[in-house]
């Protein structure tokens, strides 16, 4: 055996490798991330909450564990699910996922809660800058990608789908434009159902057109509200 590859094996028996998973669902006209108490009895911690988090198994690949990381802290699978970042050092590398759960569908278990974005001060200054990373990966996947229609029920109205849209990007979107612009990628098709939404007129219902009926896939263009 060469030096370099007893080298090597050292090296790799003393990199930890962590799965964190950064959750999000819409609460409260925000978007609130899932977090999980922090473990006791750790030397000079003083954070009350923290993401899910474990390490891979033995056969277990990134994306396993990061399935078994979201499944244990909502009781259930998530709506979506993809990596957003990978960091760390010399001897320890954290990946980091992020995924979507429709709001009041599903139960967080093991004592996690629901904590706004805006409201992250008791989470690790590292773990902050993991959901900041998961944020901006989420929203560079917006427009190329039907990650709305996660966190929306089989039918919705168009004004629903935008509020989940404008709650992902953080913005507010001009309305005409966003119509245009979801016609246009034949994202959406209409359904025959109407629902009464006030004193206006009914609102018709769509949902999510399937592939095969959506022309060349191609972004929806938001146009940005100050």
């Amino acid at each position: 055996m060469s030096a370099r590859t007893t080298a090597a094996r050292k090296l790799a028996r003393v990199i930890t490798l962590t799965v964190d998973v950064v959750l999000f669902t819409p609460e409260a006209g925000e978007l609130a991330v899932l977090v999980v108490p922090a473990e006791t009895g750790r030397p000079r911690s003083r954070e009350r909450w923290v993401l899910p988090s474990s390490t891979p198994g033995a056969d277990d690949s990134l994306d396993d564990t990061a399935a078994r990381v979201a499944r244990e802290a909502l009781g259930a699978a998530p709506s979506s699910l993809d990596q957003a970042m990978a960091t760390g050092g010399r001897s320890d590398v954290t990946v980091t996922y992020f995924g979507l759960a429709p709001s009041g569908g599903l139960a967080p278990k093991r004592q996690a809660t629901w904590v706004s974005t805006s409201e992250l001060a008791n989470l690790p200054a590292r773990q902050t800058a993991e959901i900041d990373a998961a944020l901006s990966a989420m929203r560079a996947r917006v427009d190329q990608q039907p990650i709305a229609f996660k966190l929306l029920p089989s039918t919705f109205t168009l004004s629903e789908l935008q509020s989940v849209y404008e709650l992902l990007l953080g913005r507010r979107l001009h309305k005409a434009s966003f119509r245009r612009s979801l016609h246009a990628s034949s994202l959406v098709e209409a359904t025959d159902e109407w629902r009464s939404e006030g004193r206006g007129r009914p609102a018709q219902l769509f949902r999510d057109a399937p592939p095969r009926r959506r022309r060349q896939r191609r972004g929806i263009r938001f146009d940005l509200l100050g």
